[in-house]
């Protein structure tokens, strides 16, 4: 009987090895270890301890899954403005399967998985984007190499240290999940019930998120602290709304009415435009995207909150639905917020939870917030 095929095994090396080949100087290594300090909202005495254990990190295995998806998350992943470290860190980590990266195909791909599995058993890490038909689906609606969705999922995590949900479709059901949901598509969350699990909304997530996760995995040996809805504290523990540089408006009652008049001319909330950003917790307003150059809000368009459950059936975009939720889940805006939702100018707005009581908020649903208003 002939024995299984197997791929060379490739010469392990530190991450630290890695980095000096491809010219990545020790003040730029210590600079990036401080900035992802900083970023994960870690104390400026942890980044000896972050450079260290990097130095000395091997290439952990990182098997990425694509199902019901875009592909926006592995576009925004590859599309930086420049070669940084986080893009080093990604390009030195065994990226041993990826449908849309990988060289391999067919046969080959499938091998390149399973025996990633069988290698690294206990230690790799699955990535996921796009939502799963769940076990009662067609198992035609969304296939790979013959294999469901499902199927394929629930093989590949079997051995998993832990697993990542990139982007809402995988976090929350996303787009192929919104109503009526012809495929029954699912989260990971809502399938995956016995291993760590990590969701990293947005559509796309910002790339820095995705990173920021490999980065404290690889530094801590573990996954970084989570809010009630599985997502890292560090990037979702704050509204866009309490970051954004038009809360000063907000505050004052001026929002703009249409996409053209004087106030979106100047700049004004765009709160009555259906922004999303008082219940929407991200750091797109902070880190931006095209290599900080900007983000929706700051372009003219009113947050989506896409990176909130069921954000495509919250209540149409351009309705203003949304209200700040105290960590109690009272609407800290009171008649105030009602005003603003009729048209009336907002008025004595309350000081919005602290940053600690707002990490440990409890979730809060659509329905809950529509009774709110």
């Amino acid at each position: 009987m002939a024995a299984p095929k197997t791929l060379d095994k490739p010469i392990e090396k530190t991450l630290g090895e890695s980095l000096r080949e491809r010219g990545v100087s020790r003040r730029g290594f210590l600079k990036f270890c401080a900035a992802t300090a900083s970023m994960m909202a870690l104390p400026p005495t942890l980044v000896p301890t972050i450079a260290a254990a990097l130095e000395q990190a091997k290439r952990p295995s990182v098997i990425w899954l694509s199902f019901q998806e875009c592909t926006a998350c592995t576009e925004s992943l590859t599309r930086s403005h420049a070669p940084t470290v986080e893009d080093l860190i990604l390009d030195i980590i065994s990226l041993d399967y990826h449908h849309t990266l990988q060289a391999a195909a067919g046969d080959a791909a499938e091998l390149a998985r399973t025996q990633a599995m069988r290698d690294h058993a206990g230690e790799y890490l699955v990535l996921v984007d796009g939502s799963i038909p769940g076990p009662d689906a067609n198992p035609g609606f969304s296939t790979v190499a013959g294999h469901s969705n499902y199927d394929m999922l629930m093989e590949t995590v079997e051995h998993a240290a832990a697993v990542i949900a990139i982007g809402t479709c995988a976090a929350f059901g996303g787009l192929p999940g919104a109503n009526p949901n012809p495929t029954g598509a699912k989260s990971v969350m809502e399938l995956v019930k016995d291993k760590p699990i990590v969701n990293v909304p947005g559509c796309p997530p910002i790339p820095k998120v995705i990173t920021g996760v490999l980065v404290h995995y690889l530094t801590f040996g573990t996954l970084p602290e989570l809010d009630a809805y599985g997502r890292p504290l560090a990037f979702y523990g704050q509204s866009i709304h309490d970051r954004c540089y038009r809360r000063p408006f907000y505050d004052k009652g001026d929002f703009a009415k249409s996409f053209d008049d004087k106030g979106a001319r100047l700049g004004w909330c765009l709160y009555q435009l259906g922004c999303k950003g008082p219940s929407t917790y991200n750091a797109c307003a902070t880190m931006r995207w095209n290599d900080g150059t900007s983000w929706p809000v700051e372009a003219g368009h009113p947050c989506l909150g896409c990176s909130e459950p069921r954000f495509w059936d919250a209540g149409g975009f351009y309705n203003p639905v949304s209200v700040p939720i105290s960590a109690s889940g009272m609407n800290v805006l009171g008649a105030a917020a009602a005003g603003a939702v009729v048209g009336g100018a907002v008025a004595g707005l309350s000081k919005v939870q602290t940053k600690k009581a707002e990490a440990h908020r409890q979730p809060v649903t659509v329905e809950e917030l529509e009774q709110k208003l």
